[in-house]
Parts: C-alpha cells; structure tokens; sequence
C-alpha cells in the first residue's frame, strides 16, 4: 500500500498553548505514582526497542522481546558477550526514550507531524514481531493502534497535539527511570541492572553509567524542549 504523499510534506504545528498543554498532559502521566505504573509501559516499550535495534545494527541476532505487567521487560540477544556491540546493546535501553524523544522533537521542529507518526508507527509494528509474549504483543498493539488511528481518523490539528504529547512524554518520562535505578541501587536493589552489566563490561563503575542516562535524558529534554517550544 502507497504512502499518503502527505506523509512526506510538512503540516502547521499548534498553536503555542497548545504545545504547552501537551506538556502538562505529558506531565501527569510521568509524575503521580498511579498514572505512571500504566504509562511506564510506554516507556519500556521503547526501552527494550532501544536494545532490540542496536542488537540489530551492530550485528548480533536477535532472539525476542518480552513486556511484563510490572513494566520490566527482557530483550534476549546472541552474539559475543563482550565487545562494544554487547556494550552498545546494553546502554542503549535507558538512553532510548530519550534519544527517541528528541528525535520526535527534531520531526516536529520542521513540521513534520504526520512523518512522525508514520514512523512511530513502522517502529511499532517491526518490534511486534520480535515480541514473545502476549502482555507484550498486546501492550505494542494497543500502542501502535492509537498512532495508526489517529494519523488515519483525527483531523491535522488533533494529530498535532497527539504527536506533541507523544514526544513530551518520551522526554520526560525518560527522565524518571533512571532515578529509579539509582534509588533501588541505592537501597541494595536492582544487583543486575544495565548499570551493572555494563560496568562489568567495561570496569567502569555503575555509577558513571548512571551519570551517563542521567545526561542523556537532561540533555535531550533541554534540547527537545527548546525544539518543540520553538525557542
């Protein structure tokens, strides 16, 4: 099936009060405690895909991805289990939402709203295959859903502010994890993190793996924020 040409072409972006309700819609989902245990998911989604994806591009063979209801997931890779492709592979989870959120950021900076959703929604769909269990595939569907039927059924501006809210909600909301991480690590928790692992790949302390998906996620919500603010 063709591409709409309009999936290619640039479309207005909402007025600034708009942009910024998105941001305080983005907000509520990632602060209060209860909204986050469900919108968590989301960002998982695109942690695991963050794993997948480097898994892939640097070589190593990807064997499944799996979405829990407590919002952990598992993302299974072969290949040599050192080297900077595990290194690479390993990192990129807490790094994902934001780098993919500043990207979304970086498609709405040059009105490319409905580009942005097309390609949320491809992203979706080829992680769905390598989805193995049915929390996961449905959690990924239902996501996929929402992106599909809004660049189908809703009128430009609707699909602005969804589009809007969708990159808010990868910068903040990838902010939050890694405090999390630091919390649990703090507190004796978490002994096989991302942090973890990658510190003894490298023998470069957890904590400056954390420092790093500290300043990743800053940074791209800076970057993004200014981007989308239009500053």
């Amino acid at each position: 099936m063709p591409m709409p040409p309009e999936v290619f072409g640039t479309q207005p972006a909402p007025e600034q009060w708009l942009v910024a309700a998105a941001a305080a819609l983005a907000l509520v989902a990632v602060v209060p405690r209860s909204l986050w245990r469900l919108s968590r998911n989301a960002i998982t989604i695109a942690h695991e895909g963050g794993h997948g994806l480097i898994a892939l591009v640097t070589g190593r063979r990807l064997d499944g991805i799996r979405l829990h209801s407590d919002t952990s997931g598992l993302t299974v890779s072969r290949g040599k289990p050192t080297g900077i492709g595990m290194i690479l592979t390993t990192a990129a989870g807490y790094t994902a939402p934001s780098l993919l959120g500043l990207g979304g950021a970086w498609l709405l900076a040059d009105h490319r709203i409905t580009l942005l959703l097309w390609v949320a929604t491809a992203l979706l769909i080829a992680m769905l295959v390598m989805i193995r269990n049915a929390y996961g595939a449905l959690t990924v569907i239902l996501t996929g859903a929402a992106f599909l039927l809004v660049s189908w059924l809703t009128e430009p501006m609707v699909q602005a502010v969804f589009a809007y809210a969708a990159v808010w909600f990868l910068l903040l909301g990838g902010v939050r994890p890694a405090f999390e991480l630091q919390s649990k690590r703090r507190h004796g928790g978490a002994p096989d993190s991302d942090a973890d692992q990658l510190s003894r790949l490298t023998n470069v302390p957890a904590a400056m793996w954390l420092f790093l998906f500290h300043a990743v996620s800053l940074c791209s919500l800076i970057g993004g924020g200014r981007w989308l603010l239009g500053l």
